[in-house]
């Protein structure tokens, strides 16, 4: 319950204490989506099929909980910019007007995705022989998401306040207990894939559950209210999240269109190729979804101090969160070679398929180390409240230059080509990123120190 000093001098632990639970949380949270896989891929007889079905859900399943990052990374850094400047009030404005917007879009987003439940699967990567196990555990994941939309979304409002602790612990509540009912549903209550999904879906309305406990608590710092709507407040937050949100919708995306690709390419081996992808995703996602905890965790320090006008601190705090990136990307990237194989045991039995994502995984760490600068530079600029560049920046790795390897190279070199994506768009990204920041980091700075405090939020 205590809150950290987000204004403190000691940037290096400030920042450390609110990166490491959100590093923790961001494992724990792909550690139970792998165990998901894990579970689905080793249901008798099926398991494959299963396994390829759960992964044509699993970035639309991702896509929908982005919605949350719309929101939560938009508000979120508002909202700490006003404590950052001693207005108390504003910040309980902004937090209930993220209330409403993530209701609001959580409702949106299931009714689209129950209406057109078939010509997503299907479009997106699903044959005629694992749509039966996508539609089982898509239609579930699909009807739950107000869950994992408002649990998200809320959560970065507690991490904003310093509460990093608490933070983590609504991930870890929902993780754990999606490890222990994937076992019952799955195996002892024999619903397979759909099984996977009710346990997911329940551990998401447990984290749901505790975050609204936590926020309307007498002891939180700024609760929760449901008062004071505001379109501009909405408009401004929505604005702000586009970039957080474009990053982890894109990628979703682009896991899609892949899945199309490999099963249009792919031929008589589409649904082993997709097989191989989403053993693949769930490997590299334990390098980046812990590594979105450091670049994210760590915005509240910049966005309070930014709204303090410290420029030293914040000049101190990107730097040290660019080195934890590049720290724990190397580490994954020695560590990415001894594990591969043992990994990839966990899912699949068949030889084929496993000799395959090995080699998937390597071709996908060639550019991991770069993805850092990508990571922690834009999600600053993000901290910093400025989206026109950290959206134009997210769109040119996903949409211009991913998007634009995975629809060209299988034309020329087959459906194996497609996992070079990867590398290609981390490593290029990263020096345009690094380019951008560079060059407008000091105007940034510069212009804030001129500004007054109502200039900061348009109020």
């Amino acid at each position: 319950m205590k809150a950290l000093e987000l204004g403190s001098n000691r940037v290096f632990s400030t920042v450390l204490k609110l990166t490491l639970p959100a590093m923790l949380a961001q494992f724990i949270n792909v550690l139970y989506s792998i165990v998901d896989r894990m579970y689905v891929g080793n249901i008798p007889e099926v398991g494959d099929l299963a396994l390829a079905g759960v992964g044509v859900c699993a970035p639309i399943s991702t896509l929908i909980t982005s919605f949350s990052y719309l929101v939560g990374m938009g508000g979120a850094p508002l909202f700490a910019m006003s404590l950052g400047e001693g207005r108390q009030d504003n910040a309980k404005k902004i937090l209930a007007n993220a209330f409403f917007a993530l209701i609001g879009i959580s409702v949106i987003v299931s009714a689209v995705m129950l209406s057109l439940t078939r010509p997503i699967l299907m479009t997106f990567g699903a044959s005629e022989a694992t749509y039966v196990y996508a539609k089982r555990y898509f239609i579930v994941c699909a009807a739950g998401a107000i869950f994992p939309i408002v649990a998200t979304g809320l959560n970065q409002f507690i991490i904003a306040q310093g509460y990093s602790g608490i933070g983590m612990a609504t991930i870890a509540i929902g993780a754990v207990a999606n490890i222990a009912l994937d076992p019952l549903f799955i195996f002892v209550f024999h619903l397979d894939a759909m099984g996977a999904a009710i346990a997911t879906v329940f551990s998401q309305f447990l984290s749901f559950a505790f975050v609204l406990l936590f926020l309307r608590l007498k002891q939180t710092k700024v609760r929760l209210s449901l008062r004071g709507f505001s379109g501009r407040i909405i408009a401004k937050t929505l604005k702000l999240g586009l970039s957080p949100f474009l990053i982890m919708a894109t990628d979703s995306l682009i896991i899609i269109v892949s899945n199309a690709m490999l099963q249009k390419y792919g031929g008589a081996d589409g649904d082993m190729w997709i097989t191989v992808s989403t053993v693949v995703q769930a490997f590299f996602s334990l390098i980046t979804m812990p590594m979105l905890g450091i670049s994210t965790g760590s915005q509240p320090v910049l966005s309070f101090n930014y709204g303090a006008k410290n420029e030293a601190l914040i000049k101190k705090a990107v730097k040290i969160i660019l080195s934890m990136c590049i720290v724990f990307t190397v580490v994954m990237f020695a560590l990415s070679f001894a594990v591969a194989a043992p990994f990839v045991s966990l899912f699949t039995k068949d030889p084929e398929i496993a000799r395959h994502s090995v080699w998937g995984i390597r071709v996908f760490m060639i550019g991991v180390i770069p993805l850092a600068f990508q990571y922690a530079l834009v999600d600053s600029l993000t901290a910093l409240g400025q989206p026109q560049y950290s959206v134009v920046l997210s769109l040119f790795r996903k949409l211009v230059v991913f998007l634009g390897c995975t629809l060209l190279l299988p034309v020329f070199f087959g459906a194996r080509s497609i996992f070079f994506a990867e590398p290609a768009s981390d490593v290029l990204s990263a020096i345009v990123s690094t380019a951008v920041f560079l060059i407008v980091f000091p105007k940034i700075l510069k212009k804030r120190l001129a500004q007054g405090d109502a200039a900061l939020l348009g109020t």
